[in-house]
């Protein structure tokens, strides 16, 4: 039987947001803050938290952050339900979605629940969750957890070249997690191949009213 939209885009978030949520409690329980774990030259299991969105920015105050959050995850859940049975918009259109929708939900629950559930010791003790005392923060003030490194190459600019000139660059410099790369490839794959579904289409149009 073939797998209808709606239960594609279920898969995917139920088994993004396992995966992510797997991997960041080991981190949390299993490393200490700051720590890394070499893995090769350009990748790096890297613990660190944020307050911020995506790739650890920091815009806004925590909780309107985190509101702003389950506002977007709910919207986004709606579009899938309002598109999923439209012949116009494409599994691969739902699946990019759905990885969107995976990925805030992913951040989401570090942001609202991570603070009552965990501890936040000094290095090099590592997080306990449900601890005895309560955890760190209130509820909708937890921080995300990232850990995905990615220190591709580096170099120094040459003394000629105007501004930073003689600065260390690295790149990638981001540390992120398996939510934000969900959201990332989502949001990538939606520009490159379905920008024309983005586009409201012609009879959807509003029409304009003639008085």
């Amino acid at each position: 039987m073939r797998l209808s939209k709606g239960w594609l885009a279920a898969i995917i978030i139920i088994a993004v947001l396992l995966v992510d949520q797997i991997v960041k409690i080991w981190i949390k329980t299993h490393m200490y803050l700051g720590e890394s774990i070499f893995v090769t030259d350009w990748f790096q299991i890297y613990f660190i938290e944020n307050n911020g969105m995506a790739f650890g920015m920091e815009m806004g105050s925590k909780l309107f952050l985190t509101l702003f959050r389950i506002v977007a995850v709910g919207a986004l859940i709606y579009a899938i339900f309002r598109i999923k049975d439209k012949p116009r918009y494409s599994a691969g259109f739902i699946a990019c979605v759905a990885l969107i929708t995976a990925g805030a939900a992913g951040n989401i629950i570090d942001s609202v629940f991570y603070g009552m559930i965990f501890n936040n010791p000094m290095p090099p003790a590592v997080a306990q969750m449900f601890p005895p005392d309560g955890g760190y923060a209130p509820l909708f003030h937890g921080k995300v957890v990232d850990m995905l490194y990615f220190p591709l190459f580096s170099f120094y600019w040459p003394d000629w070249v105007p501004f930073i000139g003689g600065q260390f660059f690295l790149f990638f410099q981001p540390i992120f997690n398996i939510a934000d790369a969900a959201i990332t490839v989502g949001i990538l794959v939606l520009i490159l191949f379905y920008s024309k579904a983005l586009s409201i289409p012609e009879d959807e149009e509003p029409k304009p009213t003639v008085e």
